[in-house]
């Protein structure tokens, strides 16, 4: 089915409503009991990559952008679910999870969005934009020694994206935006918590680089859209746009 084009009377950002296609959702696994993903009508966009990459500044220019064109939107992210997002902050405060329970932490924050935010958006139409998705958890995961077979089966439950965007910048050129924006940095964004440096600065650079590693390995199987985030984010963010206008038309 083509895409339908609505026109209005001529006013800024409001030309043209693109109806997204109906097209059917799946899940990577068993996914969640009692979903019927053909009525999953609205588009799930992730925007992935590591603090610094610009994810938050390209999601909010494309919320603004799709709302100016009379879309709907919703957004999440991590820790975000209004049942564990609190817990999950300050049991990472204290630093006292072991890495299974943090990875089920997380696990927790990601089902309870998707049952109660990502899926019923999506029935309702909505553009979900996802500030991060399970390829982090797995990523951070992976990195800290956790059974890929393991996480590919809890996270199982995830619906497949109809993009995925991985804004991609070195470790270098983050710990530049990092220190610019908080004059620190995070202890487990540094990778403090499995050892690689006692440094932070070193164990930072260490960490960044062996995600980026597993990000690049995992490319080829989700299909992530590789995004140069070096340039300038005008320019990011209108490749952003022609390729969700694609999606939209259904040509991606």
């Amino acid at each position: 089915m083509a895409a339908r084009t609505i026109k209005y009377p001529s006013r800024r950002n409001r030309s043209r409503v693109v109806i997204p296609q109906p097209s059917a959702k799946s899940f990577y696994g068993h996914g969640l009991p009692g979903v019927d993903t053909k009525k999953l009508s609205g588009k799930l966009i992730v925007v992935e990559g590591a603090d610094g990459s610009g994810r938050s500044t390209q999601i909010a220019e494309l919320v603004e952008w799709l709302e100016g064109c009379g879309h709907a939107t919703v957004q999440v992210g991590l820790k975000r679910s209004s049942l564990v997002s609190e817990e999950l902050e300050k049991a990472q405060q204290g630093n006292i999870l072991s890495r299974t329970t943090l990875s089920l932490f997380y696990a927790t924050d990601f089902a309870d969005q998707l049952e109660n935010i990502i899926i019923p958006s999506l029935k309702a139409g909505f553009m979900v934009l996802a500030d991060r998705y399970i390829y982090t958890l797995m990523v951070r995961d992976l990195v800290r020694g956790v059974d890929e077979s393991w996480l590919k089966n809890l996270y199982g439950i995830a619906l497949v994206p109809d993009a995925v965007f991985y804004l991609s910048v070195s470790s270098e050129e983050l710990v530049q935006r990092n220190f610019a924006k908080n004059h620190a940095l995070d202890y487990w964004e540094s990778g403090m918590d499995i050892g690689l440096s006692r440094d932070m600065f070193d164990s930072f650079l260490r960490y960044q680089g062996l995600m980026e590693k597993q990000f690049q390995r995992l490319q080829s199987t989700y299909e992530f859209m590789m995004v140069d985030g070096h340039r300038p984010k005008e320019v990011i963010n209108a490749e952003l746009r022609q390729k969700i206008e694609q999606l939209l038309e259904g040509r991606l």
